[in-house]
């Protein structure tokens, strides 16, 4: 493939024989999937969508993209592509650091796993080439001691992408964790992970082979242009206000002032103690360093340390997502317990959003009386002893390991689970934040805000102000988003570019690399691609239109002032449909010839 930013090489992994084939990218292929989570959901979906998501049919891909590595600004970011246990949807999911760039340092767009090892294995990646290893000396470690043992095999340098405890006992909402704190969170990866007895890929790749644009000249005016939006934009440039200064928690004070916090479990939907766990309180009170990604100016990672009380903790980043998900959604301002929290589950190996989710489940059924644990709003040492039960599935815990979703059907009330489609939502309430409710209904893994970011829109201007209490035009908005982001997934770039980048920059930027000479028009109709692709893998598994709904809290009791609304989805629903041309949710074959997924 006569392509710039490709290696051109995807090993495909057998771990039922132990087997490794190295097969070239279809060329066709990279021209309509790009790479990365495009790529990734092509193999998919030619796997087969009728695959238990824990058997051994199912298809777990490490996918890079053709900017990963490269000289492109925040361009270090490896793809998760699976079916997911938790949804049963096609989901990807991504992590920053080091690894993905390093994996195609080694000399490996990606890594296409199936089967199942008779006994726990590792991939070691090097020098272009796959090796499995015995992992039984390492099974049953946490995160953070499986990443010390590999570098202390494989070098300081080593990438380790593994799953925790939570992971080899098929906790349905485990991760795979990079480098001990960067989740490929949400869906269950580490859950897929550990059904395949695969417990961590290690990855040694130099930077001296890193990948070069094809078109020089071009390239140099292109990151100049580019890196310039980045450092002037109010929100990835270094200034007062914005993520190099305090992180993705920088959100924490602008969404509960908007309303769009939700709280008790979204009961309310703003919270007192909001200002306790932000970013701005995190800067003054236990923040020690400013780690970053891969050929990143943002850094956005605030590392944190806690040195006295009942919660010490030493932890990388003390992220806005996770903050909430142990802060406000459970009652809780304490930032230390917060912070203890997020480093268990990183160890264990959990996604924190969703686990967020789960406790505040059992919480709210425990203020009712449907349960006699007697852990309660904002208990952080009650909620740390659940924590460690559920990655073992002990008692309750095996319970709790089925999601927030499972959680709330087993107390007797489906309603308790803010959940759409199975996965639980994030830190953004829809009746504060309307585009967020459109954004979860109609996401293709689940109630999630990395799909279609409308609250750059809404809350930040970006690219243009909208009124995040109103409904009309969120649901077009949420079309053009998703199709933006997946471009961006696809070349495996930070979703933090787009607050600074658009499709123009996006497709100068890979046609430099590249070579391949692609319009920003014709790059949207890619992302469209992808979406519709992934949308159709999810009809093929049962799901339609019923499926885009929100959790009846969010569409029949009004959130908090300024918030005291609810989430107008109908409005928006019928509006997104229109603008996708899909039947009801379901993609007509009409599309599926005009994007070309099938012929």
């Amino acid at each position: 493939m006569p392509f710039g930013g490709y290696a051109n090489r995807v090993a495909w992994i057998d771990l039922s024989s132990g087997s490794v084939d190295y097969r070239p990218i279809d060329e066709a292929d990279a021209r309509h999937y790009i790479g990365g989570r495009g790529l990734g959901v092509k193999y998919l979906f030619d796997n087969g969508p009728d695959v238990d998501p824990v058997g051994p049919d199912n298809l777990l891909c490490l996918m890079t993209g053709p900017l990963t590595g490269t000289e492109v600004s925040m361009s270090g970011r490896l793809a998760a592509v699976t079916k997911s246990p938790l949804t049963g949807t096609c989901a990807d999911s991504h992590v920053g650091g080091w690894t993905g760039a390093r994996l195609k340092w080694a000399g490996l767009d990606g890594l296409a796993i199936r089967g199942r090892a008779d006994n726990p294995t590792y991939l070691l990646v090097e020098n272009g080439n796959v090796s499995l290893k015995d992992a039984a000396g390492i099974w049953g470690r946490g995160v953070h001691d499986t990443v010390r043992t590999m570098r202390a095999a494989h070098g300081d340098e080593a990438s380790v992408l593994s799953i925790g405890p939570a992971g080899e006992n098929l906790v349905l909402y485990a991760n795979l964790v990079n480098e001990d704190d960067r989740a490929a969170g949400r869906n269950g990866t580490g859950c897929v992970a550990g059904s395949k007895n695969l417990k961590c890929v290690v990855i040694v790749g130099d930077q001296s082979a890193r990948f070069r644009a094809e078109d020089r000249e071009r390239w140099r005016e292109v990151h100049g242009t580019v890196l310039k939006l980045i450092t002037d934009n109010g929100v990835t440039g270094p200034r007062e206000g914005g993520l190099s200064v305090y992180g993705t928690n920088v959100l924490m004070n602008i969404v509960n002032e908007a309303g769009g916090l939700p709280a008790h479990n979204a009961k309310e939907t703003m919270f007192d103690g909001a200002e306790d766990i932000s970013g701005e309180a995190i800067k003054e009170h236990i923040l020690i360093d400013d780690p970053t990604c891969y050929a990143c100016a943002v850094a956005c990672k605030k590392k944190v340390e806690i040195t006295e009380g009942p919660f010490q903790v030493l932890m990388e980043s003390y992220e806005y997502e996770s903050a909430w998900a142990f802060g406000a959604n459970v009652g809780s301002n304490d930032r230390a317990a917060g912070a203890f929290l997020m480093d268990l589950c990183n160890d264990l190996g959990l996604d924190t959003i969703e686990h967020g989710n789960v406790l505040s489940v059992y919480l709210e059924a425990t203020e009712r009386g449907m349960t006699a644990n007697g852990v309660t709003w904002g208990d952080g040492h009650g909620m740390v002893e659940l924590t460690k039960l559920v990655a073992a599935r002990d008692g309750i815990g095996d319970t709790l390991a089925g999601g927030a979703t499972a959680t709330a059907n087993s107390l007797g009330d489906p309603n308790l689970a803010m959940s759409v489609k199975g996965m639980a939502i994030p830190a953004y309430d829809p009746r504060g934040i309307q585009g967020m409710g459109i954004g979860y209904a109609t996401s293709n893994r689940g109630a999630c805000h990395l799909r279609a970011y409308t609250p750059a829109s809404e809350l930040l201007g970006i690219p243009v102000k909208t009124d995040p209490l109103a409904a009309e035009g969120k649901g077009e908005l949420t079309a053009i988003f998703q199709d933006l982001h997946a471009v961006g997934d696809s070349f495996n770039i930070c979703k933090f570019s787009s607050f600074a980048e658009g499709m123009e920059e996006y497709a100068a930027q890979y046609s430099a690399i590249t070579g391949i000479e692609v319009t920003a028009d014709e790059l949207a109709v890619t992302g469209e691609r992808i979406y519709n692709l992934e949308r159709h893998y999810n009809n093929l598994n049962g799901f339609g239109g019923e499926d885009d709904s929100l959790p009846r809290r969010f569409l029949t009791e009004p959130g908090t002032a300024p918030a005291d609304q609810v989430c107008d989805l109908d409005l928006m629903k019928a509006e997104y449909y229109a603008k996708r041309g899909w039947d009801n949710g379901v993609v007509p074959e009409a599309k599926l010839r005009e994007l070309q997924i099938v012929s």
